[in-house]
């Protein structure tokens, strides 16, 4: 079980240094926001993805407008 974990937060770190992002910041913001997420409504889940319009500024390693 430990090493699907270490799996599984390997391949969220990765995907979000391919996008851009700051690992620590998008998994942070990850971690508060998807306990409280409506797993039955794909936009909500599709907002929370690396590649989503929606991320928080802070997620991003360079700033976007």
């Amino acid at each position: 079980k430990g090493a699907r974990s270490s799996a599984l937060i390997y391949s969220l770190i990765e995907t979000a240094k391919e996008n851009q992002l700051h690992p620590f910041n998008y998994l942070t913001f990850l971690f508060e926001r998807l306990p409280n997420l409506d797993m039955e409504d794909p936009q909500a889940i599709d907002s929370c993805l690396p590649w989503s319009k929606e991320l928080p500024p802070d997620c991003y390693l360079l700033k976007t407008e």
